[in-house]
């Protein structure tokens, strides 16, 4: 077959190409394209085509092939791309490192608030926060479960005021 024979003979079945590149790639350009390399692999490989062979498989299969290896590659190169919804605070957190510094500034400040507050607020707020019950400390401070719970809340509210830029929003 001459190349102009086969040439000839791709272009009858051209449509036939576009409508079915059309249905892998669903996008009138993307069709296109995909048309465009399945001729010029058809014609760069013509010598390959043996005469007698149903040359619109032929066509057929290199533009499955074509399509295939396109959309693993394109796959891959997605797989390398952050997309922006993958780029939220939630997932940096995931990702990214965490500043120690950062911790051990709140820490420092969450000490130095329990060291101003008044020792009959500290004391009960400390065993509470370290598991105590609440009547477990109330024996060992020889205090009524009720001051218990106030000095613990007073606590707290002093707390808060003094740790309001640790608030989260």
């Amino acid at each position: 077959m001459t190349q102009s024979e086969f040439t000839q003979s791709v272009n009858l079945y051209s449509r036939a190409l576009q409508l079915h590149a059309l249905n892998f790639t669903k996008d009138p350009d993307d069709a296109n394209d995909l048309l465009q390399d399945t001729l010029v692999k058809a014609i760069r490989f013509a010598k390959n085509f043996n005469h007698g062979t149903n040359i619109k498989g032929w066509l057929f299969v290199i533009m499955r092939n074509t399509f295939i290896n396109s959309y693993r590659q394109n796959q891959r190169h997605r797989d390398r791309i952050v997309q922006v919804e993958e780029i939220s605070s939630a997932n940096l957190c995931h990702s990214a490192t965490s500043n120690h510094a950062e911790h051990r500034f709140a820490m420092e400040d969450i000490k130095n608030a329990l060291n101003r507050l008044p020792a009959a607020y500290s004391v009960p707020f400390i065993r509470y926060f370290e598991g105590y019950k609440y009547k477990e400390i109330a024996e060992e401070l020889g205090i009524p479960v009720g001051t218990v719970k106030t000095h613990i809340h007073q606590a707290r509210l002093l707390l808060k005021k003094q740790l309001k830029q640790y608030k989260t929003q």
